[in-house]
């Protein structure tokens, strides 16, 4: 049976912007609250963390913290993935050296690549990284989808080790599952979809909602692991007014509007991303501090 890097609930985490750049001392205050609460492992400079828009050095120092930060208490996994092969692999050895758990690789976009060119593509990353890798198929950012079957091949290279899912397609997922078995662990990209991917074999999310609400969001997986179906199920359906209005503009848009909301100070997404609407921002809001208050 392959590594596990964690069960249970990862979070993608945001990352704060000032006019000096990435407000570190803000990170660590949220690297450590989320640590606090409960999650199981954060993924740092992923979609959610506007890695597309920080460079190298920032995107660098924030790893750096977040390695710093958790000392070893919990797994900190690097978001690496990129559409340049060569760049990837050079990013991810960098990245490698600064202590992380394993990585994170989205799939190549824009210059959208074949079903063998995924395998090729990872084969290359793997090949030159000792540490575990996750694929990242979200083919609504990317094009680019993971089919089963180039799960199953992918699965057989020892350091790919798992898939953040977030297809939206349950049934891919189910015969993701079915061909993959031991040899490829899943999470849900989707918040909205936690426990349906956990029915069918997942062992956890990726989740954009445990910025706001670490705690909860792991014990619903928690409860679910653990078999209580009913108390995971309740909490995954109470939780769906608050998914919709983090998604309700292009994530991260909603999620940093969230913890701004929260007394945090993560200021406003980087262009061409650009702060909530006010109407939404309420919506939002209001859905926050119902789950808050509980």
């Amino acid at each position: 049976m392959k590594k596990i890097l964690f069960k249970g609930c990862g979070t993608a985490i945001s990352t704060p912007f000032d006019e000096n750049g990435v407000n570190l001392k803000e990170f660590e205050k949220l690297v450590e609250n989320q640590i606090q609460n409960q999650v199981d492992s954060i993924i740092v400079c992923g979609t959610t963390g506007e890695a597309s828009t920080m460079t190298t050095e920032e995107k660098i120092a924030t790893i750096e913290c977040a390695v710093k930060t958790s000392h070893g208490r919990i797994p900190i996994i690097a978001g690496t993935g990129g559409n340049n092969t060569k760049q990837v692999i050079e990013y991810s050895k960098l990245v490698e050296s600064l202590g992380v758990d394993g990585l994170l690789v989205v799939t190549p976009y824009y210059n959208k690549c074949t079903q063998n060119g995924l395998i090729e593509h990872y084969k290359e990353i793997a090949k030159n990284v000792s540490l575990p890798i996750i694929l990242y198929s979200v083919p609504s950012r990317t094009g680019v989808n993971i089919e089963p079957k180039t799960c199953l091949a992918l699965s057989k290279i020892e350091n790919i080790v798992a898939i953040k899912e977030a297809s939206g397609n349950l049934s891919q997922v189910a015969e993701i599952a079915h061909l993959c078995g031991d040899n490829l662990s899943i999470y849900s990209g989707n918040d909205d979809q936690v426990l349906p991917i956990l029915s069918v074999g997942g062992i956890g999310v990726i989740s954009v909602l445990s910025n706001v609400i670490p705690e909860y969001t792991h014990n619903m997986v928690q409860n679910f692991l653990d078999g209580n179906i009913a108390m995971a199920t309740k909490m995954q359906l109470d939780t769906i007014p608050l998914i919709k209005a983090l998604f309700s503009e292009v994530n991260p848009i909603p999620v940093k509007a969230a913890l701004n909301i929260l007394g945090y100070q993560f200021g406003s997404p980087r262009l061409p991303l650009t702060p909530m609407s006010e109407e939404k921002e309420k919506i939002l809001k209001n859905e926050l501090l119902k789950i808050v208050n509980k």
